[in-house]
């Protein structure tokens, strides 16, 4: 089954240069761990939520804004796309990234039709 992993920090999170090189080697060893165990798919770190552009068609217009498309404290930093067995395998994955320590990772099945 497949899973979007959303991995959720506050945009204004700041790191020591020595907690910056810790994050980027967990990270390093969870992606080579997901990789060889063929359950993560693709993924990738997004851009800041100010760069963002929120699109939105109403009354046949379309409206496009600048920023992401919900005010909230935690942001969208990076995503993981997964094929796990089922939940419990995803919510086991998910709770390995490094950034489940200091933010939130939302786990979403994908739609069956």
């Amino acid at each position: 089954m497949k899973y979007l992993m959303l991995v959720c920090a506050e945009e204004d999170l700041t790191f020591t240069v020595e907690e910056e090189a810790d994050l980027a080697r967990r990270t390093q060893r969870w992606v080579a761990e997901m990789d060889s165990r063929g359950v993560r798919l693709h993924g990738s770190r997004l851009q800041p939520a100010e760069g963002a552009t929120t699109v939105r068609v109403r009354d046949g217009a379309v409206l496009v804004a600048d920023g992401p498309c919900a005010e909230t404290k935690e942001h969208v930093a990076g995503y993981d796309l997964l094929e796990c067995a089922d939940l419990q395998e995803a919510i086991e994955v998910a709770s390995k990234h490094p950034a489940a320590s200091f933010g939130a990772i939302e786990v979403r099945a994908f739609w069956q039709s």
